[in-house]
């Protein structure tokens, strides 16, 4: 029986390797799900077991620069992906409704399968998000919402730009890098120091645009199943987009009410001051990926409220403060 299983698993797996594009096959990582899916598996080892194991007997690693120019680095290239995919086809061809991926080799369509493959590479370097937490010990926020959705979300991303790079099946990607754009501005700026927080005024508003995303997701493919007919190659990417979008829809709806209805997750105004003048409350932020970025311990802070002194790519924060 078990021989079986796996006869049929090979087969379908076999299946879809057949299906994959093979514009793609040249661009790295592309030529078979192993490599990447080996890539995964090191990351998922390093910050659950060798990295905490390397860090135990270690002091926190002093991360700004680095983190500085890891953030803006993540903005330049958001942006960019959000260019490309407009070029590519949803500031130019396309309809924004039922729109069909585009195998030929034409220009356009060999620009957006450049831009689908570098909006999954960017998912691999999003990766030192967590490596940046482990070398800082900041194991609080290596949560298991945030290794799943770092770890299993780029192996659904390799699959979806393999098998359709583009349609209506790109939008989320696109609005997910205009989200990201935002996030890492405001990580950026964080890790600049306290100088820059008169900036951040509206980091209050980020996980609103989180759930602004997740709506315009779901509402962008849920046409789908109101049209008579579409040419969409892949219609089992549409479910599973609008899937995604309801369910971090959810997710965020529960994070907002806890932190602005019922208050729970707001720091506390009474927080003593530590140690060089840092404070010990805490605040919790979205990040651009389905999770919360938390914040405190920091210099240059007053009445409580903290300031991020090295600032983070987004974290996978779920806990109560």
């Amino acid at each position: 029986m078990l021989q079986d299983i796996g006869a049929r698993a090979m087969g379908v797996y076999e299946y879809l390797l057949k299906g994959t594009d093979p514009r793609l096959w040249s661009y790295p990582l592309m030529q078979s799900p192993v490599n990447m899916s080996a890539i995964l598996l090191t990351y998922i080892f390093f910050v659950l077991v060798a990295g905490p194991r390397f860090m135990a007997n270690r002091k926190p690693f002093q991360l700004k620069e680095a983190m500085i120019t890891y953030n803006f680095s993540m903005v330049a290239l958001n942006a960019f992906i959000v260019y490309e995919f407009l070029m590519s086809g949803w500031a130019t061809t396309y309809t924004w409704r039922c729109d069909a991926v585009d195998y030929s080799d034409s220009p356009q369509g060999l620009r957006m399968v450049r831009v689908a493959w570098l909006f999954l590479f960017s998912k691999f370097i999003e990766l030192l998000d967590t490596v940046f937490f482990v070398l800082r010990k900041k194991h609080g926020q290596i949560t298991f919402l945030h290794v799943f959705h770092h770890s299993f979300m780029p192996w659904t991303w390799w699959w979806g730009v393999s098998l359709a790079p583009g349609g209506i099946g790109s939008f989320h990607a696109m609005v997910n890098c205009i989200v990201h754009v935002i996030m890492y501005s405001y990580y950026g700026l964080s890790a600049a120091g306290p100088r820059f927080q008169k900036f951040l005024w509206w980091k209050k508003y980020m996980t609103a645009i989180q759930l602004v995303q997740f709506v315009m997701v779901s509402l962008h493919v849920t046409q789908y199943y109101f049209m008579d007919s579409c040419d969409y190659q892949v219609p089992l990417f549409i479910h599973l987009i609008w899937m995604y979008g309801t369910f971090f829809f959810v997710l965020f709806s529960n994070f907002w009410y806890q932190a602005y209805v019922k208050g729970k997750r707001l720091p506390k105004q009474d927080s003593k001051p530590g140690l060089n003048g840092k404070a010990n409350g805490t605040t919790m932020v979205a990040n651009g990926n389905g999770k919360h970025h938390k914040k405190g311990n920091s210099n240059g802070t007053s009445n409580g409220s903290s300031h991020n002194e090295n600032g983070s790519a987004h974290a996978g924060k779920m806990k109560k403060s």
